[in-house]
């Protein structure tokens, strides 16, 4: 019986905010090819585990290993009117490499990404829309594009359901168990109990500790 490939190891993490600690010698680890849902009460220090995994944030104390890079998706919630970024331009951040310099236009093979990614979204027709002009939901389904664009090996994300209505809610799940199917280790905060029924895995957080897993 083969064993599922590990893509994230954490161990021992600890965080905090000044004396205020967040997150308790918390150990974990994501596996290629399985969808986790992250869950828990407000508070219990989910967002803050995701960043940690993500490398946003540094722990205080702990260690987290990652075997492939990571495309982060985060809630959106609002867009400031004077950013005259695009649908398209968007999504095609999530093609940029660290290290690698901003380049003028976009190849053919990069623009076939990024309208595959904008349509598995529903938002095809929207591409040179500005972020600014759509709603809320839209917004985040905007992000979910940019996160999937470029096939990532790990995709983490933080209440991706959050502003979606029942369908777009429903087209999420199928586009992280698609992902999963490919071979990405997905794992997501969520409240949605449709997510956390669908997902292969459920990590439950309270008070910074996991108490189930």
């Amino acid at each position: 019986m083969s064993h599922p490939r590990v893509a994230i190891l954490a161990t021992s993490l600890r965080f905090g905010y000044g004396d205020d600690m967040v997150l308790h010698d918390v150990s974990t680890r994501l596996h290629a090819g399985e969808t986790t849902a992250i869950a828990g009460p407000n508070g219990a220090g989910k967002s803050t585990l995701v960043e940690l995994l993500a490398g946003v944030l540094r722990p205080h104390a702990g260690t987290v290993w990652r075997a492939d890079r990571v495309a982060l998706v985060v809630q959106c919630p609002e867009a400031p009117p004077a950013l005259p970024l695009t649908v398209a331009e968007v999504v095609t951040m999530g093609l940029w490499c660290r290290g690698e310099h901003r380049r003028r236009g976009i190849g053919g093979g990069r623009r076939r990404r990024v309208a595959e990614a904008i349509g598995r979204v529903g938002l095809a027709g929207r591409e040179r829309s500005l972020l600014s002009e759509l709603s809320g939901g839209q917004r985040q389904r905007v992000l979910l594009a940019q996160g999937i664009v470029r096939s990532p090996g790990i995709l983490l994300l933080d209440e991706p359901a959050a502003g979606l209505d029942t369908e777009s809610r429903a087209r999420t799940r199928t586009i992280l168990a698609e992902e999963a199917a490919r071979g990405a280790a997905v794992a997501c905060v969520t409240h949605d109990e449709d997510a956390i029924a669908a997902a292969d895995r459920v990590i439950r957080l309270e008070d910074g500790r996991i108490t189930a897993d």
